[in-house]
């Protein structure tokens, strides 16, 4: 009885590989690097100049406040040898407050900069999505990998050049998402 099941989990398992490369045939799979899309498509270049300009007024901000902690901080060490403890304990509370005031906003900023990010991966996620399907389908692609990039994952090592849609898809986005 056992040499029975065996002789037929294997016709059944050469039978199930049999119909796999049957459907392997019809299977057309495609790669885009998305990155490429949202770096090089004008509206993805346009949201990643925006992101930078809103990071760069919160480094203004934290620059500004960190210059000033600096002054407190020099005030306090030279004048600190001529002060009461009254004073001297009064200029290191403003200091200690101005830090902890530097370090909570440090920490919302990071926030504020880390949710732009992500609502803005998340929105060009889903567009590069759209467009990647409507590619695919018009080229007859039943699949497309993310071929990621050194900064992300590695989906795919290797694909031939003309299985890639990233060109195609920039050319769609663009002329969607201008």
């Amino acid at each position: 009885m056992r040499r029975a099941g065996w002789g037929v989990m294997g016709m059944a398992l050469t039978l199930g590989l049999a119909g796999a490369g049957e459907a392997a045939d019809q299977i057309k799979i495609a790669v885009v690097d998305q990155q490429a899309v949202v770096g090089r498509s004008v509206a993805g270049k346009r949201a990643l100049e925006t992101l930078k300009e809103f990071s760069m007024s919160r480094q203004r901000i934290l620059a500004s406040d960190n210059e000033e902690i600096q002054g407190l901080e020099k005030d306090l060490r030279e004048s600190a040898p001529n002060l009461s403890e009254a004073a001297k304990r009064d200029k290191q509370e403003r200091f200690r407050t101005k830090y902890e005031g530097y370090q909570r906003r440090l920490q919302d900023f990071q926030r504020e900069v880390q949710t732009k990010q992500k609502e803005l991966d998340d929105e060009y996620q889903k567009k590069i999505k759209e467009v990647v399907g409507d590619v695919a389908q018009k080229q007859g692609f039943t699949a497309v990998l993310d071929k990621g990039s050194d900064a992300t994952l590695k989906i795919v090592i290797y694909a031939q050049p003309a299985v890639d849609l990233t060109e195609a898809v920039l050319k769609e986005f663009d002329r969607r998402y201008k």
